[in-house]
This record gives C-alpha cells, structure tokens and sequence, in this order.
C-alpha cells in the first residue's frame, strides 16, 4: 500500500481535531432531530386529517338526513336515475364536494348514487348499524375506492329508521392534503436544521478556542501527563475557581497543608481556616517567594491568576533549608566565638608566659585559676538550674556567644526545669529563636545582658526572655509574630521572618500562647507559656527513698 493511499484511507475516517469532530456530532444531532420532529409531526398529521375527513363525510351525511322530503320520497318512490331521491342526492354531493351521496332502504337496496347504474343494487358495505340506528366513521373500500365514510340511519317524520345515508370524501383528496403539507414541513424542518448548524458552528469555533485547536487523543494525553506531573513534583500544587473553591490538590500540597481530598471543592478559607498561609494563597497577601508557616513546616507561596477567574498556588518546604541556614548562621556565629577565643587564649598563653618569665609562679597559679573557673562556674550554674541535656547545652553554647559578643547571659535564681519535656526539640527551638534574637537588640548597648528565666507549674512551662535593646514598640508587638515580618538584614542563605512566627506557632501547637511585652529596665519581654510542656513525674518507694524520674534519690 502507497503513502498516498493510507493518506486518504485516514481522511476518509473521522477527523482529528476537537472543533471538527464536534461540528460533525452536532450536525449529526440536528439532522437526526430535524428528521424525527418532522416524522413526529407527518404521523399524526395523517391521522387528523382521516378524522378530518371523517367527520366531514358524517356532517354531510346528518345534514342530508334531516331533510323530512327525503324520507318521503324514498317511501313514494321507486330506486330510479331520474328520480326524486337520485335528484336530491346529487345536488347535496355537488355542492358539499363529496364524492358520492347515497340514500337506501331497510333493505340495503340504493336510492342514489353518483353511478347511475349502481341504483337499485345491494349496497357494497354492511350498512347494519346505520339501519340499527347508531352513527358510523370509516375509511373503508367500496365501489368508487377507497373513501372516508360517514353513514347515519334515515327516519321519517314519525322517528322510525326508513333507512340510511351514507357519504363518502374521496381519500385520495386527504393524502393529496398530506402531501401538500410535506414541502412546507421539510421547509421549516431545513430551516431549523440550517438555524441548528449555525449554531453548532458557532460552538465548534469556541470549543475550538478554548482547546487551542487540539485533537481528542492530544487531550488525552494532556491530561496523562499533567496528573503524572501534578502527583509526581515535589512542589504543592493548588488550584483555585473563581469563587476561591480549592479545585485541585496535588499529593504534595496534601503533605504540606496536612489535608485530605475531601476539602476539594470547599472554601479555602474554610478548608485551611483563618492565617497567613489562607491570605497568602487567596491572594491577600501579593507578591513573590512568600514565607508562610503551616505546622511546623516553612513554606514558600507563588500564587499565579488564571484566565478562568481563579488562581493556581505553588508551595515548596523550605523547613530543611531554613533549619540549615540557622545552622550555618549558628555555626558562623560559633566559628567567630572560636576566632575571638583563639585571640583571647593567645593573650591569655603570652600573660602565663610573662608571668613564669618574671617567676611569678604564685600569680600565674591563681591567673589560670581564674581562666578555667569562669567558664566552669557559668557551666554549671546552667546545668544546675536546666535539667533537660539539649536546652542545658544550648544555653551554654548561647553563653559563650554573647560573652564574645559583649552581652551577660545570665539565668536568674529561681530557673528550674526537670527532665522531663514531652518536646524538647521544640522547646529547644524556642528558646534558640528567641534568645538570638534578644543577643541581636542587646549587642552594641550599655550593659547588654539578656536574662533567660525558666520556671514551671505542674505540667506547664513558662519561659520568659528579657534583654536590654531598644524594645518593641506597642503597635507592633502582635505584628512581629506575623511571618515575613523582620527589621533585620536578609542572611546569605534567604529570608527572615520566620523566627517569631515559628515561636508563636509551636506554642499554640501545644496550646499555649507567646506574646511580647516590656521589660522592667526598658527592652523587651518575651513570654512562653506551654501548658503541657512536662510528663507525670514516675513515683516509686525504695527502701524509705523517693525516686522522681528525671531527679537524684532524697530520703
């Protein structure tokens, strides 16, 4: 087989494209309808013209029955051409248009017909229930042909049946009616079916604009691909109708948002209710690479508008990296502590060597003393007071940072927190967060110093972060918690502003709250409650001592 004839074997089958395909559909449908209606139409219009016709013949039939003469005359006369009766009967047939008249006796025997020759004879159809009396519609077959019959008995004056009038309509003049009727049917049958085109052309065209010209199979595959791509990403996906309806949710959006397939179609901001993630993807909030928190998760929100009305939303989890630029910073920051460390040994390493040149063995004894028990003694006064291993080491490392810094990080007298946090990640995460920050405003003061306060109640954990910077000022203390909301220079490794937001967020995950306020000596306070922050303390008896999880035995 040549190219060129498996060319014209495809033209030959349906075409490829939307618009085309729907064009021949839609012309299909409206010739299929256009046929049926006019077919519809044709066969009862068949039937009341017979009735029609029916009841024409009957009428003329009645009307000539009621002619008193009538029944006279066929009583005083005998069944002739030019008789009384055949007289009568012709001049009703002439002017009714019928196509016979016929009168007859009891007997059946014709008075009149249009056949001259037929008067006299049997009539040729069973005229028994006109001669009983009752009123008969027909099409039936007779000496002239087929015919729509009416027969009514005939009565004298007294009331008694002297016989019968039966008048026919000729039937061939009823299909004529029929098929007269046929042209102007098919006339606004085409015209529908033109009006029906049109219209089928002018939808094919905007389905043909709308699906960019493509074929059923390249649809097809469009949407293959776009479901393989949507649930294969690593980036959330959320699209939304112009009435701000979530219309799609790719697997990973399901991940990042923490919801379910069953808020498709429903609301945003019922699905993901009241915040800044809800703003920010109902384009509330505009603009580019937006820093939002979900969870624990930090995302990062685009949210592009579509033609429709409504908008498409990618989310990509930035928690990782933001976890690993607050390293790098922290490790920066600790790298830069070592650096100045480094200085400060070697000045302390050439004050040693000064004083045993100068063999003032005494002083260098009592000069190390005091190197070595400064950073003890801090050591220990945290470890003490901050049973928890991970906050305990935090806070040391914070320490010795804000020392290089030039800023006192003391931890007051009645800080005490037991070994038994339910999260101590998270609280790690906290007090981190809050205490870099509080190292930023006081850095640079007069007599800088942060003060880290733990206490708690119960189960509950109340923390308390007091420095000596500038403060924030009143109208801001709820805005700061808001994410993307910094006064700082953006780091290396992206954005800031998550922070606060991240605090906030951990402590009403555990149903807390976090709030700032005003320190005593001027700076800012910031305040942490996490109501259920502890575990039971585990009590056992032994041997007359109380052992408590978490703490040394007491008799």
């Amino acid at each position: 087989m040549s190219p060129t004839s498996r060319v014209r074997r495809l033209r030959l089958g349906l075409p490829r494209r939307v618009f085309s395909q729907v064009l021949l559909m839609q012309l299909a449908i409206a010739a299929g309808v256009a046929v049926l209606a006019t077919g519809l139409f044709l066969a009862p219009l068949s039937d009341q013209l017979d009735d029609q016709a029916m009841r024409r013949a009957l009428a003329i039939a009645q009307t000539t029955a009621a002619h008193p003469e009538i029944a006279e005359d066929l009583a005083s006369s005998h069944p002739t051409g030019d008789g009384p009766v055949q007289a009568e009967a012709e001049r009703i047939r002439r002017a009714s248009g019928a196509e016979y008249v016929v009168i007859m006796n009891k007997e059946g025997i014709r008075w009149s017909h249009t056949d001259r020759t037929q008067i006299g004879r049997l009539v040729s159809t069973d005229p028994s229930e006109a001669l009983a009396g009752r009123e008969v519609m027909e099409i039936d077959d007779g000496t002239l042909g087929r015919s729509a019959r009416g027969k009514v008995p005939l009565r004298d004056s007294g009331g008694h049946i002297v016989g019968a009038v039966s008048v026919g309509i000729e039937y061939d003049s009823v299909r004529a009616r029929l098929i007269h009727s046929i042209p102007g049917l098919l006339a606004y049958a085409g015209g529908a079916l033109a009006v029906g085109a049109i219209a089928a052309y002018l939808i094919s065209r905007r389905v043909q604009r709308q699906t960019r010209d493509l074929a059923f199979s390249d649809i097809s595959a469009l949407l293959a691909e776009r479901e393989a791509m949507l649930h294969g990403i690593r980036e959330g996906v959320v699209a939304l109708d112009s009435g701000g309806r979530i219309r799609l949710l790719n697997d990973e959006a399901q991940r990042l948002l923490g919801l379910g397939t069953e808020v498709v179609g429903r609301p945003l901001d019922e699905a993901l209710g009241a915040g800044r993630t809800t703003d920010v993807l109902a384009g509330r909030v505009t603009g580019t690479d937006l820093l939002t928190v979900r969870g624990q998760r930090v995302l990062i929100a685009n949210r592009m508008p579509t033609d429709d009305g409504g908008a498409v939303a990618t989310l990509r989890d930035r928690t990782e990296l933001e976890q690993l630029g607050r390293e790098l910073d922290s490790t920066r920051g600790l790298i830069d502590a070592l650096r100045a460390q480094d200085h400060e040994h070697a000045n302390r390493m050439h004050t040693l060597l000064g004083l045993l040149e100068l063999e003032m063995y005494e002083e260098a004894a009592e000069f190390v003393g005091e190197v070595a028990g400064a950073h003890r003694v801090t050591s220990e006064q945290i470890t003490e007071k901050i049973r928890d291993p991970l906050l305990a080491a935090l806070l040391v490392g914070k320490a010795t940072v804000a020392a290089e810094r030039g800023v006192a990080l003391s931890v007051p007298r009645e800080t005490a927190l037991p070994d038994r946090l339910v999260d101590p990640g998270g609280l790690v995460t906290i007090v981190g967060n809050l205490v870099d920050n509080a190292l930023d405003a006081a850095a640079g003061t007069r007599h800088a110093r942060v003060e880290v306060a733990v206490r708690t109640e119960e189960r509950a954990v109340v923390l308390r972060v007091r420095d000596t910077g500038p403060g924030v000022p009143a109208e801001q203390r709820e805005t700061i918690f808001t994410e993307g909301w910094t006064t700082k220079e953006p780091p290396t490794h992206g954005k800031r502003g998550i922070g606060l937001a991240l605090v906030r967020r951990l402590a009403e995950r555990q149903g807390g709250s976090a709030r700032a306020g005003e320190a005593p000596e001027g700076g800012a306070e910031f305040t942490v409650v996490l109501p259920e922050a502890l575990t039971e303390p585990a009590f056992s008896t032994t041997e007359g001592y109380t052992l408590i999880k978490g703490t040394e035995a007491t008799p």
